[in-house]
């Protein structure tokens, strides 16, 4: 009990402070403090519910799985609401898989609003859909009532129809660059059908009002969608995109949290893979030659020129976040020695704030 308030503690005091009261997204961990981006929430509210699961455990938790759990789905349902504004783009992408009517997947953290207009900035974020799907589907398995109307029902099974085409739809990918070379060009990305596939097989027959649901309450999913998304996955791997031989955000979806291939092999391979050609003193860099943020990016320009990425060879930016990837992935394979290593690595560019929790730098450039 006493690790565990230590736990809720901090979990008070980095998350659930900065949830906002009114939409219950979370401010995105990067950019403007007035900004929410879905991906962020999404993880926000699985390390509540994840400490929520804890709690639940124990005969005397004084309120505080209570407090966890709405906490969760006070976020979840934030997220749906954003975008259930949105529902007219969604029947427009059904039929057209085209950026300009993509979901958004940053909002206005006050209001729930559109931060881009369209021409902006490319939403096409598939595995950000499909990551909701996985966790909503978590969430609503261990008891939290998330979906509450046949209105909320039907809109979820429209974000299903929306991933199910993941296969054959280019989007920008987990980085929202697109190509590696970071000229407005989208590709089929490995990681986006990866979790595609993973969210629509956990939502597969999935009753979203739990427990107390009936047979229209039910989502279903295109099986031939689903083996279409997992053969192109597993035939992709360990390549990420035709342009990208080797990217980190492949992690979260062949590991935690999307576990998407069952292929032993293919698996280890990839990661293997990744660890030989990414892993720096301080992290990963996300992919090689990317540019983002490092000292030699113009700023100014949202696009490189034709051949500007070789000037990023070594000097690619270090997460150190992927270490704590390599962490969890060890703890689900009971592989003590990729702990060890890994958690070793992390004591070296943890830094700790001023309630001395601890905090891991965004990355090291």
């Amino acid at each position: 009990v006493q690790q565990l308030d230590v736990c809720y503690g901090t979990v008070k005091r980095q998350l659930l402070r900065y949830q906002h009261p009114v939409t219950g997204l979370f401010p995105s961990l990067s950019t403007e403090k007035e900004i929410a981006t879905v991906r962020d929430s999404i993880y926000c509210a699985a390390a509540i519910w994840s400490l929520f699961q804890a709690y639940r455990r124990i005969d005397d938790d004084r309120g505080k799985s209570y407090e966890l759990g709405q906490s969760a789905v006070k976020c979840m349902r934030g997220i749906l609401e954003c975008w259930i504004r949105q529902a007219a783009r969604l029947e427009l992408f059904k039929t057209k898989q085209c950026a300009a009517h993509a979901l958004h997947s940053k909002f206005r953290l006050s209001t729930g609003t559109e931060v881009f207009k369209d021409d902006e900035y490319p939403h096409l974020q598939l595995d950000v859909v499909s990551l909701y799907l996985l966790f909503l589907v978590q969430m609503i398995s261990s008891g939290l009532q998330i979906i509450y109307t046949q209105d909320e029902v039907a809109f979820v099974q429209n974000l299903v129809y929306y991933v199910e085409r993941a296969y054959r739809t280019p989007d920008y990918g987990m980085w929202e660059r697109g190509s590696k070379y970071n000229d407005n060009t989208p590709e089929i990305h490995a990681s986006s059908i990866g979790l595609a596939k993973s969210a629509l097989e956990s939502i597969n027959g999935c009753n979203l009002f739990g427990e107390k649901g009936a047979s229209w309450s039910v989502i279903y999913v295109d099986i031939d969608a689903h083996n279409r998304n997992r053969s192109i996955f597993e035939t992709l791997l360990p390549r990420e995109s035709c342009s990208k031989d080797v990217d980190a955000s492949l992690l979260p979806v062949i590991s935690f949290p999307a576990f998407a291939s069952q292929e032993k092999l293919l698996c280890q391979g990839t990661i293997s893979n990744i660890v030989r050609k990414l892993k720096g003193r301080f992290g990963f860099r996300r992919f090689l030659r990317d540019g983002y943020q490092t000292v030699l990016e113009d700023q100014s320009r949202r696009f490189y020129n034709v051949g500007e990425t070789k000037e990023f060879e070594n000097v690619e930016n270090e997460w150190p976040i992927f270490y704590i990837f390599m962490i969890i992935d060890g703890v689900f394979k009971n592989n003590e020695e990729q702990i060890e290593q890994f958690r070793e690595l992390v004591e070296d560019v943890v830094k700790y704030d001023k309630n001395g929790d601890p905090v891991i730098p965004m990355f090291y450039y």
